[in-house]
């Protein structure tokens, strides 16, 4: 049987890159992607798959039960990737409530519309929960997050993952769900929404705005390269163990500071500027509250079990995405504007 597989926030930053992969590897697939196109759902992000024949689109909000069994019926799904979220630290701060209902209700949602329709055979299907290294809270200096380190999430984003996490687990363990879940350390690349520190700085260098860090810059994150976490999620999908998960991280620890520098440095060489000009637009700012020292992945267990590991080094990525970002001024300028909102419009109700 051809696999139907939903991909929740398939117009996002991550699920744009997962959508594209499935339908370019799978052609007897077929991929439907369910987004609600919230502030950072873009359609632009798919226009290089919007018309091949195994693709569809579908707007609905997981926190919509009725809409939710719709789309299950209509396109006899089979299996769920499941990445939509709300995902920024900043904005879970300032309305905790949006992260429940859209992290924790959306994602219990779309587990019970999953275990009604496959509830004759749940052994056949399989529901993938996309989730995040901030569920396992704030790291000391020189420990890393295995898969059994335990949860202590420390703002309300990743309290809201952690709680989905514990619901997908609940539900194989209480009704027999085939799931599997994976954890992932920051990830940067194209189509990133400007909100976020990579496609933040790339954007206010480029235009000579000011770039905020927080604190002094010492928070410490792994980074991992947005393709090779989409190479990371189809590996585990059809290798992966049931009631398993697995950390992909990308093996790959920068100080938020040092980070902002190398891209002043790069974007300094590319837009033909004297070194050392960008840097002079670093403004430190009041730390975020509750902010999270460092986070780092082991990611052995998928490195041994599964054979994946990223495939390109940090710098080798940032040339990419900063090429991408200098190359696609149109997709920021949509976005930085909210132009690219009208995109669905244009595309679907015109």
């Amino acid at each position: 049987m051809s696999k139907h597989i939903l991909i929740t926030g398939g117009a996002g930053f991550i699920g744009c890159h997962v959508v594209q992969l499935f339908v370019n590897k799978y052609p007897d697939y077929q991929i439907i992607n369910l987004d609600a196109l919230t502030y950072a759902g873009n359609l632009e992000n798919l226009k290089e798959v919007e018309n091949s024949p195994n693709y569809t689109f579908e707007k609905v909000d997981i926190q919509n039960a009725t809409a939710l069994e719709e789309v299950f019926k209509k396109h006899q799904i089979t299996d769920v990737i499941h990445l939509a979220a709300e995902s920024h630290v900043d904005r879970s701060i300032s309305d905790p409530l949006a992260f429940v209902k859209t992290n924790v209700f959306g994602t219990v949602n779309l587990l019970n519309v999953a275990k009604e329709y496959w509830k004759d055979d749940l052994q056949s299907h399989l529901f993938y929960h996309v989730s995040t290294d901030e569920v396992y809270g704030s790291l000391p200096e020189g420990g890393f997050f295995l898969e059994t380190t335990a949860y202590d999430p420390q703002s309300p984003y990743s309290a809201s993952k952690a709680a989905s996490d514990h619901f997908v687990r609940a539900y194989a363990n209480t009704y027999g769900m085939r799931t599997v879940v994976s954890n992932c350390s920051n990830n940067y690349g194209p189509n990133h929404f400007p909100e976020k520190l990579i496609p933040l700085c790339i954007n206010n260098i480029k235009n000579e705005k000011p770039i905020p860090i927080y604190g002094k810059g010492e928070n410490v994150r792994d980074w991992l390269f947005v393709k090779d976490h989409a190479r990371a999620i189809d590996t585990v999908f059809h290798q992966g163990e049931a009631g398993e998960t697995y950390n992909i991280g990308g093996f790959n620890e920068w100080k938020n500071i040092d980070i902002v520098r190398l891209l002043c440095r790069k974007m300094d060489e590319k837009l033909g500027r004297e070194v050392g000009t960008s840097e002079k637009l670093i403004t430190f700012v009041k730390d975020r509250a509750g902010h999270d020292l460092r986070y780092a992945i082991d990611a052995t267990k998928i490195k041994n079990e599964l054979g994946w590991e990223p495939s390109l080094q940090f710098e080798e990525g940032i040339e990419l995405t900063i090429d991408w970002y200098l190359a696609n001024q149109n997709w920021l300028d949509h976005v930085t504007s909210g132009a690219y909102q009208d995109y669905y419009k244009e595309l679907y109700e015109d």
